[in-house]
């Protein structure tokens, strides 16, 4: 009986790491931590990232577009609701940070622009009717007569180098961090993608296993990702899949944060 009771144990525990399996997207959860592989050529039609005229949150997206799953995306300012990333839609640039007056009027945001408005971003780039997934700082060229379909800027690069100050997430006087941003040092939930084998892969580390940016590089090298970025995170940090799965950071009332831009695949 004992055996038998162990055995059941072990088959339900195997079982419930996975979450979902088909569609193209498997997901497992294991340690506080879901995994999402979107496989194959076919799913890359149906990946869109979305830009809110006013902030929403994840579920409210995700229930008007009728996606099968969504995740939040770029960074934001809250205090006015505008964008810190550039998104792409279409084809169309349709969130830019240059217009953001507080990235303007800020003496230190202003005079490290550059290295903002440059911050690592997940494209899918359109090659002669072939889609490819990208992850590249935002002034990179595309190949001759290769456009970006869809966009959106995140950071920082974490593989195959994490790009702290490059980005503007840490600032160092020496070898002292005088600034930091996103938590990047601190432990906190994360969105993050990662590319393997031309599959893009989504890590929801939630509130249950915090990671500081240095533990996620680690995470995604044991992975064996070749390529990794980071998203907004923390208390953005947002998943929903159909009606079966719901995450959000730091509950609060339940209703999870208000957001401006997102990644939802489409049915």
């Amino acid at each position: 009986m004992k055996k038998i009771f162990l055995l059941l144990f072990c088959i339900f525990l195997c079982s419930s790491t996975v979450m979902a399996k088909g569609n193209n997207i498997d997901i497992e959860f294991d340690n506080g931590i879901y995994h999402i592989i979107l496989k194959g050529e076919k799913i890359k039609k149906k990946i869109k990232v979305y830009a809110s005229e006013d902030l929403k949150t994840n579920k409210e997206i995700h229930q008007a577009a009728n996606s099968i799953l969504t995740i939040n995306a770029g960074f934001f300012d809250p205090s006015n609701g505008k964008t810190i990333s550039y998104v792409v839609m279409d084809g169309q640039t349709m969130e830019d940070p240059i217009m953001n007056e507080n990235l303007l009027s800020n003496k230190f945001l202003n005079k490290n622009l550059n290295k903002i408005l440059n911050r690592t971003e997940f494209r899918i780039v359109d090659c002669y009717g072939k889609l490819k997934y990208e992850m590249v700082p935002h002034n990179t060229k595309e190949d001759f007569e290769c456009y970006v379909k869809e966009a959106v800027q995140g950071g920082p690069l974490i593989l195959p180098e994490l790009r702290l100050e490059e980005e503007l997430f840490i600032v160092k006087d020496g070898d002292k961090i005088i600034r930091e941003s996103s938590s990047v040092l601190h432990k906190t939930s994360r969105t993050v993608l990662g590319l393997k084998d031309g599959e893009l892969h989504i890590l929801i580390i939630t509130d249950d296993n915090p990671m500081d940016m240095y533990e996620v590089q680690e995470l995604c090298k044991k992975l064996g990702f070749e390529r990794a970025m980071g998203l907004d995170g923390g208390s953005s940090t947002s998943f929903d899949y159909k009606n079966e799965i719901s995450v959000i950071s730091q509950k609060g009332d339940g209703a999870g944060r208000r957001l401006k831009s997102f990644i939802y695949i489409k049915k």
